[in-house]
């Protein structure tokens, strides 16, 4: 894919980190250190909060239920290279940890400031917390299997294999698995579902643990937290809010995801600010989930997340917070924002806990569609070479960042090449 970038805007110096091994000599990764600079992304990548005032803030949502670790890792690998400013996952240890993995990875690569790590937990039954399941030996011989075909994670397989869920780069050993619905790898599109002649496919939903929550918002390597909410009531949101306790103050961001209510949405948003409020001593930040995984099925699809930021960004009324798109988020979302006026467009606004001018929108986050134009890339090292680190293979990782920068670049706005 050809990198397509829009002029650059204001640039600022990246933190440095410091790499613990010698990558060199490889013409390949060479070749990955000079396309990072070649695009400008050390000059342009900012401190995650700069960028979300900035307006051009980029999160990486690996899933609120994707929980292959090898992929996660490796995702979290190119996209840090790609200079994300965060990246969310499930709120699972294993899968924090494989995050964190990736994020190291990149980081002896090149010397780029550490993304934030977010944790996705939900407040009451969500579409991002459920998994599809069917038993394979019940699909009649003479099926055509259109669930196999239409799964964008390649989460259905009728034959049997591995699961990396809890597959660790220090301890290589995967466990086998039965055919039918990878868990692991299924993060709820439900897209299986009607899709099905026979009707075979149920859903089993479930809400994260507010004790296990806790523990992880403690470790020093996981830095916010995103709480899906319905929005229909205050009291599950209340409880969760109230059951996380002191874990609250090690957080740099609180990040509430919600769908568009219409009228009714600001209320909505404003009743539970007042919950956070008391205890809230870092940012905040409402993610606007306009059409909920479904960045990668076209280009038509984040219409509604631009249509939601935009009836948003106009209300005075809404409770402070950075907004940022997502839900439908693709390649085509920051031309949708240009087109609206709403692409870095700042105003004077109390936003941002602090009274400066800000971007009335402080981002993007890509889901779907950044998992699906790297994990082709993926699927194809691993076709070749097993289970594996994406950094073994510098002509796969080159590949891959490719795609990343594409996309990322479009609201960094890096140099093209």
């Amino acid at each position: 894919m050809a990198l397509s970038f829009f002029p650059c805007c204001a640039s600022i110096a990246p933190q440095q980190h410091q790499a613990k091994l010698n990558l060199g000599g490889n013409k390949a990764l060479e070749d990955v250190k000079s396309l990072i600079k070649t695009v400008g992304a050390p000059s342009v990548v900012s401190s995650p909060v700069k960028s979300l005032q900035n307006g051009n803030w980029v999160k990486l949502i690996c899933g609120a239920s994707f929980e292959d670790v090898v992929d996660i890792r490796n995702l979290s690998l190119v996209y840090t290279l790609a200079g994300v400013d965060c990246i969310d996952c499930a709120a699972d240890v294993s899968v924090v940890s494989a995050v964190n993995e990736g994020i190291d990875a990149a980081l002896e690569i090149f010397p780029f400031r550490r993304p934030w790590v977010m944790i996705s937990v939900n407040d009451d039954e969500d579409l991002h917390f459920r998994k599809a399941e069917f038993d394979p030996e019940e699909c009649p011989l003479d099926c055509s299997r259109p669930c196999e075909r239409v799964c964008p994670a390649d989460a259905i397989s009728f034959e049997s294999g591995w699961s990396t869920t809890k597959f660790s780069y220090g301890n290589k050993t995967p466990t086998s698995v039965k055919a039918g619905v990878l868990t692991e790898r299924c993060y709820g599109c439900g897209r299986c579902i009607p899709i099905c002649p026979y009707d075979k496919i149920s859903v089993s939903t479930y809400i994260r643990d507010t004790t296990a929550t806790s523990e992880l918002l403690k470790r020093i390597d996981v830095d916010a937290i995103e709480i899906h909410t319905s929005g229909r009531q205050s009291a599950p949101f209340k409880e969760l809010w109230d059951g996380l306790g002191d874990s609250i103050k090690h957080l740099k961001l609180a990040a509430v995801s919600l769908p568009d209510h219409g009228e009714s949405t600001v209320s909505t948003m404003n009743a539970m600010y007042s919950i956070m409020e008391p205890d809230l001593s870092c940012f905040n930040l409402w993610q606007l989930d306009g059409r909920p995984m479904s960045g990668d099925i076209g280009r038509g699809v984040t219409r509604e997340s631009i249509a939601f930021a935009l009836r948003l960004a106009a209300i005075k009324e809404r409770p402070r917070g950075f907004l940022q798109l997502a839900g439908g988020t693709n390649a085509h979302t920051v031309d949708g924002l240009r087109k609206v006026g709403l692409f870095q467009a700042t105003s004077f606004t109390k936003n941002s806990r602090d009274e400066n001018s800000t971007a009335m929108i402080g981002g993007v986050a890509y889901g779907g569609y950044a998992r699906k134009i790297v994990g082709r890339i993926l699927s194809s090292m691993q076709s070749q070479h097993g289970i594996t680190g994406i950094e073994d293979y510098p002509e796969h990782l080159l590949q891959a960042l490719r795609e990343a920068l594409a996309l990322v670049g479009k609201l960094k706005c890096y140099q093209s090449i």
